[in-house]
């Protein structure tokens, strides 16, 4: 079952009001949203977004009721915009992107999002993703060794990323690395011994930016962020979970400038980060951090 990280930290911060018009990018299972929900009055509007359909059904599960209005589309936050006009809004008072992965896509999706699972290296956040999508299998087998050590350096922050690409190119020209266990093995083939005995499995920073890559995750928050502050009404908050250094990062960066340009007030100077009683409950949460402003102007 999927855990909404920070659940208490977001409603408390993000101080939702029964009529407000509340923008969630990132449905997973509706963890989040549901909550939200039980919040909104009958003049209250929830607006969800979610790339994975599978996601969006559960969640249209737990969204059923009398409350408020409840529109989910399949999309990217990043198209934040457009799902606005399609839905007769100019402005949201309320915006949560939870950049976090669900336990379901863990454990469910058979998309290789884990290394700890057998699957074919899509890593795709569709269900059905389109022959002419980017897959981690298109990235293993078909980009050429310095672009690959490029992303797993930069999105992965990994030390040994040159190793682990040449391993990647030599073994793929004996034959086409097709499941996620096939680059765990050939990860694990290329690093130092001592690093297979470390706290984090060796294979988490390569999976980490190869998941990052195939969905274009940077450039969705960055477009995601400004759309939404572009359409938070005055007085309005946006929420972001981010879960690893590059995402928090780009977040604190750019609250940071609408801060100083006298458009936003950080209602949450440092990261909020889960108290001992969630990490011990979820240890999942562990790289989770909450960043939190309010529209000013």
């Amino acid at each position: 079952m999927h855990v909404p990280v920070l659940l208490n930290e977001v409603i408390t911060g993000l101080d939702i009001k029964p009529d407000d018009v509340f923008f969630d990018g990132t449905v997973n299972g509706g963890g989040h949203s549901k909550a939200i929900y039980d919040r909104l009055g009958s003049k209250g509007l929830l607006i969800g977004t979610d790339l994975d359909e599978t996601a969006l059904a559960k969640a249209q599960e737990k969204l059923k009721g009398e409350r408020a209005r409840v529109v989910l589309k399949q999309s990217s936050f990043r198209n934040l915009d457009t799902i606005l006009e399609e839905t007769g809004i100019s402005t949201v008072n309320k915006i949560l992107f939870d950049l976090g992965l669900s336990s379901n896509q863990f454990e469910e999706s058979g998309r290789g999002f884990s290394f700890q699972k057998d699957e074919p290296l899509l890593m795709t956040f569709k269900k059905n993703p389109e022959a002419s999508d980017l897959t981690a299998g298109k990235i293993v087998n078909q980009w050429d060794e310095e672009n690959i050590s490029q992303i797993i350096e930069s999105y992965g922050e990994e030390r040994y990323a040159k190793k682990i690409a040449h391993a990647i190119v030599f073994w793929r020209n004996k034959g086409e690395i097709k499941t996620t266990q096939e680059l765990v093995k050939i990860i694990e083939g290329a690093v130092p011994k001592t690093y297979l005995h470390k706290r984090i499995h060796p294979a988490t920073k390569t999976f980490q930016a190869l998941r990052i890559t195939v969905n274009d995750e940077i450039e969705s928050l960055k477009d995601g962020s400004r759309k939404g502050f572009e359409h938070l009404s005055s007085g309005g908050r946006m929420a972001v979970i981010s879960f690893h250094s590059i995402e928090d990062r780009i977040v604190k960066n750019f609250f940071r400038q609408e801060a100083q340009d006298g458009r936003g007030r950080l209602v949450t100077k440092k990261p909020i980060t889960p108290s001992p009683k969630e990490l011990s409950e979820n240890p999942r949460s562990r790289s989770a951090k909450l960043r939190i402003i309010e529209k000013t102007a």
